[in-house]
């Protein structure tokens, strides 16, 4: 296991990482530490070979509850291995200049990573958190979980692009009613809502995470993270972009070594073996 700002990554096999927030006290709050130590170590996580799929969550009984704000020094702590860079939020273009590169830049690394990413929401993910979870490709949800933005409680904005996720995934009249009635859900709404893709109790949460996450890392890893960009850039596209995108991608999956295994093994009437 190596720790982290604010979170610890253990190794399992088949190329699986899973991340756990290690801020239990403050129910897992973020701080700009622990956004830049996330950002280094998912861009790491895209460079490295081994790592194949990534899993979120968090240690007692929250997920994510947002950022630290209630503690102030939290928020400012450096970096261990690299010089401190200011955390902005002291003025008006700081604050844009804070959310482009931490909590903005997160959700930005998370959504540009090809590797897939599964989230394991074992307690409340609110404002960032469910940013993150949102970034994330599959969220599975255990009962003691709960999700929301929540962010005009204070008068603030769900400005690290919670409402953007929101609205790839409930639509544009369900978002409103979500963002500005303050909506905090439980595991079962959220699952009726879409935002989550299943459910489990507590002591499954894990295990079923992991074992979904070992699902796809066996998966054939050039298609499926292809598949998985473009995807995304469907979502944002025209049908004639979505249409030429996926065709250059085909060009390049069609010719992997994946692709002749998979009708090898499809002809051989036996399981493919995959990413060899």
């Amino acid at each position: 296991m190596t720790t982290y700002q604010g979170f610890t990554v253990t190794e399992h096999d088949d190329g699986v990482r899973l991340i756990t927030f290690s801020r239990p006290e403050r129910l897992n709050a973020m701080t700009q530490g622990l956004k830049r130590d996330l950002i280094e170590y998912v861009t790491a996580a895209q460079m490295d070979d081994a790592v194949r799929v990534l899993v979120f969550t968090g240690s007692g009984r929250a997920f994510c509850s947002g950022d630290d704000i209630g503690s102030g020094a939290g928020y400012r702590t450096p970096p261990d291995t690299v010089p401190a860079i200011a955390p902005g939020h002291d003025s008006a273009l700081g604050t844009v200049n804070g959310l482009r590169v931490y909590s903005q830049g997160l959700n930005v690394a998370l959504r540009n990573l090809d590797k897939l990413t599964v989230a394991a929401l074992n307690g409340p993910a609110v404002q960032t958190g469910l940013s993150l979870a949102l970034s994330c490709d599959f969220r599975v949800a255990s009962t003691d979980a709960r999700l929301g933005s929540a962010t005009l409680r204070f008068g603030l904005m769900p400005d690290e692009g919670g409402h953007a996720l929101l609205l790839q995934q409930l639509g544009l009249g369900r978002t409103l009613d979500f963002l500005l009635r303050k909506r905090i859900v439980d595991a079962h709404e959220a699952h009726d809502l879409g935002l989550v893709h299943e459910v489990t109790t507590p002591d499954e949460l894990l295990p079923r995470a992991l074992a979904l996450a070992s699902e796809l890392a066996n998966g054939p890893q050039a298609s499926m993270r292809m598949l998985k960009r473009a995807v995304y850039v469907a979502a944002d596209a025209t049908f004639a972009n979505a249409l030429e995108d996926i065709a250059l991608r085909t060009g390049m999956t069609d010719h992997h070594p994946d692709v002749r295994e998979g009708m090898a093994a499809f002809r051989e009437k036996r399981p493919p073996q995959f990413n060899g």
